[in-house]
């Protein structure tokens, strides 16, 4: 009966140790034939936003080098994360891939109760490609000229500013926060239930100040009806080059609160095709026609690290929005 015993644990271990084996070489031959059939890349915005648009512009430059042809998947929904869910259950081939934001990896794990899909375990990043800043948007009537200036005007004020976001705990609201967080100030957060108008109230001074999107806050600036003071990036906006980064202006050398465009894989994905698809995309986001398509849309091209600093990059990014919404006391509030 040990015997027997023994021989059935050893047949059981060669048998699991084969099937490694066959796996491990099947994904090596699918590697090594990718792409043989259409890519799939899932956007978690509407076709038409800023970030389906560069998803198209790149899928195909993609499609003429990778000899496939490249499907854009529009499936926004649930903050963000419908498209992220899909994709965390799909296979690990190389056939579909998602596009990420802040607020479905950095933000939104921590805000939400619960989500179907594990930020750091779920998926293998492949391209951190764009950043999306924010302009600090002040009411022209209000007296601050500077990131400075305002900074000293809130603190000597006997009721704070306010200022206002599209709703509590999206990118734009933990900005602000973040802000008041660093230089330790005091503003009243009005929430609103979508982005043109929190903007526009802006400019009409039903509140004082916030930071806004610049595809929807640039015309108010150029029309003289914002007052741009900084923008959130570490670097200079390309359509508003001559307003300064917040960290420049304000002297808070690591400030930068944006939201980015990073393509990811389901994990396990084998890491040919992970490296393959990461070098494509470096390429085709380092060609000046790319570069100036994205910052036509007020958006900042970004050269993508590597696979394993993109991985220390998206868990850095995670630590500091969740200990953020965490200090706020919104953990779990969704």
């Amino acid at each position: 009966m040990r015997a027997a015993s023994r021989a059935a644990r050893v047949f059981a271990a060669v048998a699991a140790l084969s099937g490694a084996f066959a796996m491990k070489a099947h994904a090596q031959s699918g590697a090594q034939d990718y792409p043989a059939r259409p890519i799939t890349i899932v956007v978690p915005l509407a076709a038409g936003s800023g970030m389906d648009t560069i998803a198209r512009l790149y899928s195909e430059k993609l499609q003429q080098s990778l000899g496939k042809p490249v499907i854009i998947d529009n499936r926004p929904g649930a903050a963000l994360m419908l498209a992220a869910q899909a994709v965390a259950a799909a296979p690990p081939d190389g056939y579909t891939l998602v596009l990420a934001t802040t607020s479905s990896m950095a933000i939104n794990p921590t805000l939400y109760k619960q989500i179907n899909y594990d930020p750091e375990k779920s998926f293998t990043p492949i391209a951190l490609y764009v950043k999306s800043p924010f302009i600090l948007a002040v009411n022209p009537d209000l007296p601050a000229k500077s990131v400075n200036e305002l900074i000293a005007l809130a603190k000597s004020r006997k009721d704070p500013l306010n200022y206002s976001s599209p709703g509590a705990g999206v990118a734009q609201h933990l900005s602000i926060e973040y802000m008041k967080s660093k230089f330790g100030i005091e503003m009243t957060h009005v929430p609103y239930r979508n982005t043109p108008q929190s903007i526009l109230d802006i400019a009409s001074g039903h509140v004082h100040l916030g930071f806004v999107e610049a595809g929807a806050g640039l015309p108010l600036i150029k029309d003289g009806k914002l007052r741009a003071l900084a923008v959130s990036s570490a670097t200079r906006l390309p359509v508003l080059p001559e307003t300064p980064p917040f960290a420049e202006a304000s002297g808070q050398k690591d400030f930068e609160a944006v939201s980015w465009h990073a393509m990811l894989a389901p994990a396990g994905t084998p890491d040919a095709i992970v490296q393959r698809l990461h070098n494509e995309m470096k390429r085709i986001m380092a060609e000046p026609e790319m570069r100036d398509r994205v910052a036509a849309l007020g958006l900042i091209p970004f050269d993508t690290p590597s696979v394993a600093d993109l991985r220390v990059y998206l868990r850095e990014e995670r630590e500091k929005w969740g200990a953020l919404v965490r200090s706020l006391g919104l953990a779990g509030s969704q």
